[in-house]
């Protein structure tokens, strides 16, 4: 017997957005075991007075003190039988960044998932600095808990890691999320093993999961690929597919995925 898994993130640029544009239809079509939505623009006092509901599925919730501002929430699919939450965690332990509600951590029994929203550079890269320092604090986090059990990451990087990964390289060099700082950070990842699921499964293709909302880039496929799945090295055995939902609408990303099987 076999106990298989689908696992999602999303980045859905504003979380009430998405629910008008029908992301309850797609989550009960997914079927998925855990969705992890990044981005979520809604400060918890809002969430709470506004009584957001996901069928079928237990929340866990990490907002931005600023209102309308980052932030991420898990949801799992109530199936506690086969995938049964240890336990929840929110932040890496640091309050500039904490505050910005950018990391949401469920235990599982075999693994953690750690869904993140890393920091964009922003125009003139005047947000780098803080980036940079989040990852390398961000690195430590994972390392910790990847001694206890394995991890796999989730979210949007903001960064495409190599020239297959955005339709324009030549022209983005140097700009946000293709810096060679925020490159450099993704060598030095999978350099220490953790791989990434899409590029493991997908030498060669080209597929891609943000768009910009200028010049009809969605429709002319002028995209970046900067939403992953990375896992740690002796997790990779149970991932059986990974993928990008590129036909789904309702935000400037699509939804990222990955398969898991486990023997039961």
């Amino acid at each position: 017997m076999k106990n298989k898994l689908r696992l999602l993130s999303w980045n859905v640029n504003g979380v009430r957005a998405a629910i008008k544009k029908g992301f309850l239809e797609f989550l009960a079509k997914s079927q998925a075991d855990t969705v992890s939505i990044q981005e979520i623009k809604i400060a918890e006092e809002a969430r709470i007075k506004e009584n957001l509901v996901f069928p079928n599925y237990s929340e866990y919730w990490n907002s931005a003190i600023r209102p309308g501002y980052s932030g991420v929430a898990t949801l799992v699919r109530d199936r506690s039988k086969e995938i049964k939450i240890l336990s929840s965690s929110v932040g890496i332990g640091q309050k500039k960044f904490d505050i910005e509600g950018r990391v949401q951590t469920i235990e599982f029994e075999k693994f953690y998932l750690v869904n993140t929203y890393f920091p964009n550079a922003n125009h003139e890269l005047s947000r780098l600095g803080y980036k940079m320092d989040f990852n390398n604090m961000y690195l430590k986090f994972i390392k910790k808990l990847d001694k206890k059990k394995p991890v796999v990451m989730c979210g949007d990087f903001n960064v495409a890691h190599n020239e297959i990964d955005l339709a324009r390289p030549k022209e983005n060099i140097g700009n946000p999320g293709f810096t060679n700082e925020e490159r450099s950070w993704l060598d030095k990842l999978t350099k220490l093993g953790y791989i990434d699921t899409f590029r493991h499964f997908n030498k060669q293709k080209m597929q891609y999961s943000w768009w910009s909302y200028r010049a009809g880039a969605r429709e002319r496929n002028v995209g970046w690929r900067i939403d992953y799945f990375i896992v740690s090295p002796r997790f990779i055995k149970h991932i059986k597919n990974a993928f990008i939902l590129d036909s789904v609408l309702g935000s400037d990303h699509c939804p990222v995925g990955i398969d898991i099987v486990f023997d039961k």
